[in-house]
């Protein structure tokens, strides 16, 4: 079969096991020669091959509303749907999404980029379903990494109340980038591994290979479900909460998936489906990472494994940049400990979970939860770090406020893949925290230019006391480890270049400072840069010395203009009547779309160029 054939699912229903089976190992084939290509998400879409065709099978989507937790794990559902022959276009500008897309397909129900919100959006499906006497199945897909999320309890707790009709997919493989943590992950493990579950489920898979599914398949799964019941169900994993469970089902199985879903179908009120699938299925690199390197990844050799692409000698991502100083800060200082939301490869946090395993902290996917925690670990005296992606800090902006900067706790949080990241489009695009975090009072927020800075930040962090964030984009830097990382004074600011006769000044921060300044030198230009690390407090001796030059400044940000520093520039100059010519470059009142980092800034007027035409055009008129 020609996947790019393929215009929706209908042609399912009229394929055998057999076929079936074919259909799998040929989506997987096209799955790791296509993200070889692209880059994307791989382990996730290989674990959920069978699934997603048994679904599909069994459902008549569009009609019918499936839908993916995160929507990492969507690439079968689109080859499915009629999309393989835009694969070549995969997480490309104006190309094929890297996640379930609505503007795409009728067959994508829901967009999402962060986990747990399915349930919630699944339980608003039925209800309106219902509300407009209507007849279809809501059927979301969720593992079990985002079911610890508190969303997901959050959605489960009134989907037991309200019992809609809701088939609810638990798509169980231990795994959510990295193993998962936690007691559901522990009481899961529990069911998969008992022996009266292993006997049950043996029972279970000859009922569902029977021709008959009727009152025989029903009967092993009520026994099944008095099982589960003992091992899993009474901690409140989905029995408290009146849910149905149906399984577990090997993922893998294609026949039974069919059986199983199709009593599900007919069931009435909200049930659970334990599916078991092992993340990565059929590419051995994806099968046997533990760490999630393969949950992401750029382009590579489908047959070696290696990327593509490799980080420069003497550069370290500007993550590892923050997690090594953070090791070395850990040494000296007893009472720093790490906390990470489930990213600890992402945010390269490893070798301070190795080197200090009990002052290492994985939450889970649970973003909320790890923000106050650390709050409390700041009040009873010790010095918590959490790293957290920017686009998943918006989560947390209650705790961070409420919890860490209400209470002036000493809180460090990293800010990682800060900025445009390219790719993974307008769900992950971190260029709204600045706007986030700057009104909260006692919060001290910066960014470091370049390595050096980033170390010397660090050290700012843990030597005062209060709270204190650090953003950093997604990348590499140039990294040489300083001696003695000395601390920075808050809110102070540089001015990176002298130019004695300059006519205009560009205030900007980040990796961009240094690009300026040397695109200023390289033509020579009349312009002077300022290094703005920190957005709050912001540097007011030198703004005050700017307004009175009198000449024109253009302040250059990477991220959403509202709220962001040019909004603090204005808003210091209308309190304190300093008369300043401010032109403002940054991305505007949008959402930024998907592509390659140049492509898109170049979309938004951000890019180097598009300063320097504003330079021309303000500073030379």
């Amino acid at each position: 079969m020609d996947l790019t054939d393929i215009h929706d699912p209908a042609f399912l229903k009229q394929l055998d096991q057999r076929q079936l089976k074919a259909l799998a190992q040929q989506i997987r084939e096209f799955l790791i020669d296509h993200v070889s290509k692209t880059g994307g998400h791989l382990s996730s879409n290989l674990g959920v091959v069978e699934l997603t065709i048994a679904l599909h099978k069994v459902f008549d989507s569009p009609q019918d509303k499936i839908f993916f937790d995160v929507g990492h794990q969507c690439y079968t559902h689109k080859i499915l749907t009629g999309r393989a022959g835009q694969f070549d276009s995969l997480r490309q500008y104006e190309g094929l999404s890297g996640f379930q897309k609505r503007a795409e397909s009728e067959h994508d129900v829901w967009e999402a980029g962060h986990s747990s919100t399915s349930l919630s959006a699944a339980l608003g499906m039925a209800v309106a379903r219902d509300l407009n006497h209507e007849q279809y199945h809501v059927v979301p897909v969720i593992g079990d990494g985002a079911l610890g999320g508190g969303m997901a309890l959050e959605a489960l707790n009134q989907i037991g109340s309200e019992q809609r009709n809701i088939i609810i997919i638990f798509n169980d493989n231990n795994m959510s980038i990295s193993e998962n943590v936690g007691v559901l992950t522990q009481n899961f493990a529990k069911l998969r591994a008992s022996k009266p579950y292993n006997a049950l489920k043996n029972d279970l898979k000859t009922a569902l290979n029977r021709n008959n599914v009727g009152q025989a398949v029903l009967t092993g799964l009520q026994n099944m479900k008095d099982a589960v019941k003992k091992g899993v169900i009474d901690t409140g994993v989905f029995g408290e909460f009146g849910l149905e469970y149906l399984g577990p089902v090997d993922g893998h199985d294609i026949k039974s998936l069919i059986q199983i879903l199709k009593v599900a179908k007919s069931h009435q009120g909200p049930v659970v489906v334990h599916v078991l699938t092992k993340k990565g299925k059929g590419y051995s690199y994806c099968e046997e990472d533990k760490e999630g390197v393969w949950h992401g990844v750029g382009p590579f050799n489908p047959q070696t494994g290696k990327p593509l692409s490799a980080t420069p000698a003497g550069y370290l991502s500007w993550s590892s940049v923050i997690s090594e100083t953070l090791v070395r800060l850990a040494k000296d200082n007893k009472d720093i400990v790490a906390v990470t939301p489930a990213m600890i490869t992402g945010s390269k946090l490893e070798k301070f979970f190795a080197v200090y395993p009990e002052r290492a902290f994985d939450c889970g996917i649970a973003e909320e939860h790890a923000a106050t925690f650390c709050a409390g670990l700041a009040i009873s005296g010790k010095r918590p770090f959490i790293s957290l992606y920017s686009s998943f800090l918006q989560r947390c902006y209650d705790q961070i406020n409420h919890d860490i900067c209400r209470m002036d706790l000493p809180v460090v949080i990293g800010i990682d893949r800060a900025g445009l990241v390219g790719e993974d489009g307008d769900t992950h695009h971190g260029v709204f925290d600045i706007a986030i975090l700057r009104s909260l009072p006692n919060l001290i927020l910066a960014q470091p230019k370049d390595a050096g800075e980033a170390q010397q930040l660090m050290a700012t962090a843990f030597s005062q006391p209060h709270p204190m964030a650090i953003r950093y984009p997604r990348g590499t830097a140039l990294y040489n480890e300083l001696a003695q990382a000395e601390p920075i004074p808050v809110g102070s600011w540089t001015l990176v270049n002298t130019e004695p006769d300059h006519r205009c000044t560009v205030v900007t921060y980040g990796p961009d400072v240094d690009k300026v300044v040397s695109k200023v030198l390289t033509n020579s230009l009349p312009v002077q840069v300022v290094n703005a690390r920190f957005f709050k407090p912001l540097d007011e001796v030198m703004l005050q010395r700017l307004a009175e030059e009198g000449k024109p400044v253009i302040v250059y940000e990477t991220d959403m203009l509202a709220g962001g520093l040019s909004s603090a520039i204005l808003e210091w100059s209308a309190d304190h009547q300093a008369a300043m010519s401010i032109r403002r470059v940054g991305i505007g009142d949008t959402y930024v779309p998907q592509g390659s980092l140049n492509k898109i800034r170049r979309l938004e007027t951000i890019d180097i160029l598009s300063l320097f035409d504003v330079i021309k055009e303000y500073c030379e008129a």
